[in-house]
């Protein structure tokens, strides 16, 4: 757990812009030219903070198990560099004038890992687990107009609809639809995963590594390291050490101030754009938050700007609840965009507790490092209207499943985003989302807005339905969204051909060779 700045935070957040301001000046970048040829028999080491425990595709939530993941399973489409859908394992499908039926051609002669073929019967056994409630699939809401599937011959998918949903192509590029073999048990692939993408289990030391190996038959192409060893390393400036002697290539920081220390004439950094964004979850479903003036009172007592200043060093964006770029909500858009002491009293007085109460919230910091930070600096600011909070520091595994199982008032988290927003948050906030649970929070009002903003292709359209549905969630606060990061990628001066994309997404790694 780092120090607590805030009983400073005034100096440290005035100090805290400008050295980030100055930082970023000298973190930003792109890959210079390779000096030597790429050597084909090289392993790239990638440094992460947590071991992802994860290993099912569906199940994935936390970051480090969705770097790892995406090496090796491949879903049937991906995205561009602005994080929209295109072909993969199969071409962007055939889509019926009714918008009902889906029809997708999947690449000749794919491959798993393990030599057997990957057809049309795979996708479909994938995608019935995911529908199957009992898989407690994280991307089951992304198929959740999914009526049936049709596999007319090996290279053929159909996917009929039950109503048009305008989402639905975009929830087919993450790792949690990636495609697994219908004939491998998921027993056997949660120790030993199989899939079809640029690289192949080759083995786990817990708590210390996950080794990689090339997969030949991958579709898209040789990647470019003959291996990739995933090291976990939860401290920050042994990270720095590692990058700065070598024995870690890239690392992926969302402190500003540490990515500066990594830089050296022997690494190189590049800066990614997000569509992440840093929270406060808070579960109405738990008694503490049932009233909503309660929740309105903590929106009122934050400044999410004094979060971003202190607790992130300047580095990030103030938010409302959609990141992306097309259906983006105004963050002034909500009660008390900015902090409102006096109305968070007001609001209290309404609860019925007009002298605070006690709220517990859970982080860890072994999931993003400014994470801690980020809940003390929440409980100071919460402080000033009598909310007293308790901060639980847990470690990334008992967060996840503390998380998973909905069992907390509040939370600190960094959650993905996503270029549609319904594939970014009806599995939180619909009534049968899978995490609804965990958000603790829905409204038929909610159900009808996810049901409009899947129901039209018409972006115009989407947009007016989406700004009213940002305006339901702020309006209650549901969560109280706090700013979208930035990350920094710091990688040794011999890596070439790496992407930065959209939330340091790494899918793309096997591009990346190592002279």
């Amino acid at each position: 757990m780092k120090v607590n700045r805030f009983g400073r935070q005034a100096i440290v957040a005035g100090a805290a812009v400008a050295t980030a301001s100055m930082l970023l000046a000298g973190c930003t970048g792109t890959s210079s030219s390779p000096t030597a040829s790429a050597d084909p028999n090289a392993t790239l080491v990638f440094g992460i903070t947590a071991d992802p425990t994860q290993t099912i595709p569906w199940t994935t939530t936390s970051e480090q198990s969705v770097q790892v993941l995406s090496q090796i399973y491949s879903p049937l489409l991906t995205t561009n560099k602005d994080d929209q859908p295109v072909a993969n394992l199969a071409d962007l499908p055939k889509v019926s004038s009714d918008g009902l039926t889906y029809t997708f051609t999947l690449k000749d002669g794919l491959k798993f890992s393990n030599g057997s073929a990957l057809d049309s019967a795979d996708v479909k056994y994938t995608y019935e687990k995911i529908m199957d409630p009992a898989s407690k699939a994280s991307s089951r809401s992304y198929l959740a107009s999914v009526a049936s599937i049709d596999t007319p011959s090996p290279t053929t998918v159909v996917v009929h609809l039950s109503k048009p949903d305008a989402s639905f192509p975009s929830g087919l590029t993450a790792v949690n639809t990636g495609i697994v073999p219908s004939d491998v048990s998921v027993d056997s692939l949660q120790t030993t995963p199989v899939g079809s993408g640029p690289y192949k289990w080759a083995g786990r030391v817990a708590n210390e590594s996950i080794s990689l190996e090339r997969n030949p038959d991958f579709f898209a192409g040789k990647p470019g390291a003959a291996k990739v060893e995933f090291r976990i390393i939860p401290d920050d400036q042994s990270m720095v050490s590692a990058l700065k002697t070598g024995s870690v290539d890239v690392a992926i920081f969302d402190n500003p101030v540490t990515a500066k220390t990594a830089v050296s004439n022997k690494t190189k950094s590049m800066e990614a754009a997000s569509l992440q964004y840093h929270v406060l979850q808070l579960r109405a479903a738990s008694p503490v938050l049932s009233n909503v003036n309660s929740r309105l009172a903590i929106q009122c007592a934050i400044s999410r700007q004094d979060v971003i200043d202190t607790a992130a060093l300047g580095s990030g964006t103030v938010t409302g609840p959609i990141t992306s770029p097309e259906y983006r909500s105004d963050p002034k858009a909500q009660p008390c965009a900015k902090q409102d002491l006096k109305k968070a009293k007001e609001y209290l007085q309404k609860a019925g507790t007009p002298d605070g109460f006690t709220l517990n919230v859970m982080t860890s910091q072994g999931l993003y490092s400014t994470a801690v930070d980020e809940a003390q600096n929440v409980q100071a600011q919460l402080g000033k209207v009598g909310i007293k909070v308790n901060v639980q520091a847990l470690d990334s595994n008992a967060y996840v499943q503390k998380w998973l199982a909905g069992d907390f008032d509040a939370a600190i988290a960094q959650n993905a985003g996503s270029a549609d927003p319904n594939t970014m948050y009806a599995r939180y906030f619909t009534s049968g989302g899978t995490y609804n649970k965990v958000a603790g929070y829905s409204s038929p009002e909610l159900d009808k807005l996810f049901a409009d903003g899947i129901a039209t292709t018409d972006t115009a359209k989407r947009k007016t339905v989406y700004t009213q549905l940002s305006k339901e969630l702020v309006d209650n606060a549901a969560w109280v969204w706090l700013f979208t990061p930035k990350e920094y990628i710091v990688l040794n001066s011999s890596v070439t051909g790496f992407e930065a994309r959209y939330d340091a997404d790494v899918s793309t790694l096997w591009k990346a060779s190592l002279s």
